[in-house]
């Protein structure tokens, strides 16, 4: 036997049955619809959740909580991230950005995971205490610039 000779059991593919093709098909006339009613219509059907006019899940279950709208977003950068920067180097939302440390127009927060060896001047919305002493015994500055 060789692979090209292979074929399938038979019984195995049934045919697809073509509904609405006339009466001595079997399923013409109304297409296996039944007659009359919603769903034998053209785009009939319920919308989905539709529970027969018993109230949806959707409506029963309780609402809890809610989205503040005025939330501050951070994008989080780590002291070990900064080792691509050179030493002495100004490093600004535009050049973190550029690098591709940064991914999206949010808020630049420094945490301090890692270690830094080298000063380096950083500019960022936020930063947490670690990370200031962190630059700041390594002989680096941190701005931190309003969002």
């Amino acid at each position: 036997m060789k692979l090209n000779e292979l074929t399938l059991p038979r019984g195995s593919r049934k045919k697809r049955k073509r509904i609405g093709r006339g009466k001595g098909t079997g399923s013409g006339e109304t297409a296996g619809k039944g007659t009359k009613g919603q769903n034998s219509r053209s785009g009939g059907g319920v919308h989905l959740g539709f529970e027969g006019g018993q109230m949806p899940l959707q409506r029963r279950i309780p609402k809890r909580g809610f989205t503040n709208i005025f939330k501050k977003q951070y994008e989080i950068i780590n002291i070990k991230n900064l080792k691509y920067f050179k030493p002495g180097e100004l490093i600004s939302d535009e050049t973190l950005r550029k690098s591709g440390l940064l991914k999206k127009a949010h808020a630049v927060k420094l945490l301090g995971e890692g270690e830094t060896s080298y000063p380096v001047k950083i500019k960022v919305n936020k930063a947490s205490q670690t990370a200031k002493k962190k630059i700041e015994s390594a002989g680096g500055e941190i701005e931190i610039v309003s969002w």
